[in-house]
């Protein structure tokens, strides 16, 4: 009897939250941070749209490097262009784990100089970011806010129409200028130049957990280091770094191509993006020739 009627003295407020429950839902289920071009899009939605939405195939995966490094189209391998802004490798783990995208035939995984960085800010609209218990709504609310306030906008002028999102990634083109490239080296060394093997736990941790789950499922996996500039010097962080993940990989007999180093400045548009005519075209042939090499001599 008693909960009778607190049900009954508090039904608005149930049937309010019944139908905030049933709205999140039918917009959860619509999905439209993916579906709908009024809304803003990520770099993996990106890849899926690019690829008509398949979740299946072999991969190059890494960080904003990797999209402007690697010329898929261009590519003997045709690897799936995987470069997401900001990935780092715990990004990869949870694709794999939660299964937002079946790897095959080969996992080709390109790591700079910030893709290990635990601390690094991301996209925060990642599929695997959001919490299974927070609402969709208010998970993308930023978006909604600015789809919403077009099409209210567009609404008062008597017109439906919209600015369909930006749905490609972006591409480096060019050079920076000597003071830019100096500017930012030093913005970078501000901001990274003094971490440790413990601003990389969980990066590395990540790493462990990839290289087992590609040995279970016999699934060759490949690592690349991604090119830097090499007028400036590396951060400090990163020969400590690089031998411990090197010292991982050797164990398990991973194949490595070092390409951190190996290219002149003009190949490149800044740090760590090579130039999309200069130096992309000189990237993936040497990918193409080394993931080609690997598979002669396996057989």
């Amino acid at each position: 009897m008693k909960l009778a009627t607190v049900l009954r003295r508090n039904s608005f407020v149930l049937l309010l939250l019944a139908a905030f429950l049933l709205s999140d839902l039918a917009i959860s289920w619509w999905n439209p941070m993916v579906t709908s071009r009024r809304f803003y899009k990520n770099d993996f939605t990106k890849t899926l749209y690019h690829h008509n939405w398949a979740d299946s195939g072999p991969v190059f995966f890494g960080n904003s490097a990797v999209t402007g490094a690697y010329i898929e189209e261009e590519s003997s391998v045709r690897l799936v262009e995987m470069g997401l802004s900001y990935g780092k490798l715990t990004d990869l783990k949870e694709i794999l784990d939660r299964q937002f995208f079946h790897v095959e035939g080969q996992l080709v995984v390109g790591i700079d100089v910030h893709t290990m960085i635990d601390s690094l800010p991301t996209d925060p609209t990642y599929q695997w970011l959001k919490p299974w218990y927070q609402p969709y709504v208010y998970a993308y609310r930023d978006y909604f806010r600015d789809s919403g306030g077009e099409f209210v906008r567009n609404a008062l002028k008597g017109s439906l129409a919209y600015q369909p999102r930006w749905i490609d990634k972006e591409l480096y083109f060019g050079q920076k200028t000597p003071d830019e490239l100096k500017a930012k080296w030093e913005e970078y060394d501000r901001r990274f130049g003094w971490m440790s093997e413990r601003d990389f736990k969980d990066n590395l941790s990540a790493l462990d957990w990839i290289i087992a789950y590609a040995q279970d499922r016999q699934l060759p996996l490949r690592v690349v280091w991604m090119p830097w500039n090499r007028a400036y010097e590396l951060p400090r962080y990163m020969p400590g770094l690089k031998e411990d993940v090197n010292r991982r990989l050797e164990h398990h007999g991973i194949p490595v191509l070092d390409l951190m180093q190996a290219y002149d400045p003009k190949y490149f548009h800044d740090l760590v993006h090579l130039s999309r005519k200069e130096g992309a075209p000189v990237f993936t042939k040497e990918v193409d020739a080394w993931l080609l090499s690997l598979e002669k001599s396996s057989k």
